[in-house]
């Protein structure tokens, strides 16, 4: 007796997703007419006995299969870290059968309220906003009414599923290494006015701090920086007393960060341990290279776009954000806390 043909058959077949293959069969939107029409040829050759109900796959009601992917010029230029991101999104995308469209966001679109056409004019299914553009501009693609996930941002005023970093206990874990080293005096360094994300992880320095029963030392927190080398050298080179540790809230800031203290003849890690966040590729290029917290930027992608999708067919469900996990990378930038200090 033959066995019978699954739609895992012929997911496997297509080397696509089974969920693709179920919308395509059901006549639901979330993947393109020509992904249908692969998939509808398939399972007629591979002898597929389809329900009743899939058989006026025609009159179903479809999507266009396509969706957006928007963020500022800002975001765009960080290869390092929202390229790795894109990629995935466009690797998961084409897996679900779909087409992406891809629009960057500059400063006048953004203050003007100007929504890429593919917006305006509903020829997406569904849109991802990497990172932070402006609340009204977030919330202006909202408005339309296309299903949407922000990426690696959140804001109160924001309504939307968002794929996240969890990056409190990111910086606990970060932190709490260091203490274990026997620091002390940690310092923080970042912007945390700029992002959601900074903020969460001066939270996360504060928790591990806390937690270890060590009283914060304002003099250590630097929580308004600029990410620029010049600003660090001088924030560096004007402190009276030195932290034994720096935690870092990227790897931008590491990477000036520990210049700085080798500028200073701050030997890194024999004086001076330095700990940044998202493993980038500053983390690896520099001597010694920074002990950081990775980011897993593929899992990032798979899983705005599994949620966009999950999104598309669950539209008054209630808002959902997903943290992601962090894993501390223990590289040559830390040592023990030297004797006395």
């Amino acid at each position: 007796m033959a066995k019978k043909v699954s739609m895992q058959d012929i997911a496997d077949a297509l080397n696509i997703s089974k969920n693709s293959v179920s919308q395509a069969l059901s006549g639901k939107p979330g993947v393109s007419d020509a992904t249908r029409k692969r998939i509808e040829q398939k399972a007629h050759e591979l002898g597929y006995r389809m329900k009743k109900q899939t058989l006026s796959i025609e009159n179903a009601s479809r999507g266009t299969g396509n969706i957006g992917l928007i963020a500022s010029d800002y975001a765009f230029s960080l290869k390092s870290f929202f390229g790795e991101i894109y990629l995935s999104i466009e690797k998961e995308v084409t897996v679900h059968g779909m087409n992406l469209l891809i629009q960057s966001v500059n400063t006048e679109a953004r203050d003007n309220l100007v929504l890429p056409s593919f917006i305006a004019e509903g020829k997406v299914d569904g849109v991802l906003i990497l990172s932070h553009i402006s609340n009204e501009y977030t919330n202006a693609v909202i408005a339309t009414g296309i299903p949407t996930v922000m990426i690696d941002h959140h804001h109160p005023l924001i309504h939307a599923d968002a794929i996240l970093t969890n990056n409190r206990f990111g910086a606990y874990s970060a932190v709490k290494h260091l203490l274990e080293l026997g620091h002390r005096d940690i310092a923080y360094v970042g912007n945390a006015k700029l992002s959601p994300s900074y903020q969460e992880r001066l939270e996360g320095y504060d928790l591990a701090l806390a937690e270890h029963g060590i009283e914060r030392k304002n003099q250590f927190v630097f929580s308004s920086m600029e990410e620029d080398e010049l600003d660090v050298n001088a924030l560096v080179q004007g402190l009276d007393v030195q932290p034994t540790a720096w935690f870092c809230v990227n790897d931008g800031f590491g990477f000036f960060v520990r210049s700085a203290l080798q500028q200073q003849g701050i030997s890194v890690p024999d004086e001076a341990s330095v700990v940044s966040f998202d493993n980038g590729m500053l983390s690896r290029l520099t001597t010694p290279k920074i002990t950081t917290m990775n980011i897993d930027l593929d899992l990032y992608g798979r899983k705005a776009v599994e949620q966009l999708i999950w999104r598309m067919q669950h539209r008054d469900e209630p808002i959902i954000e997903l943290l992601l996990p962090t894993e501390l990378i223990v590289r040559e930038s830390t040592a023990k806390a030297r004797s006395g200090s």
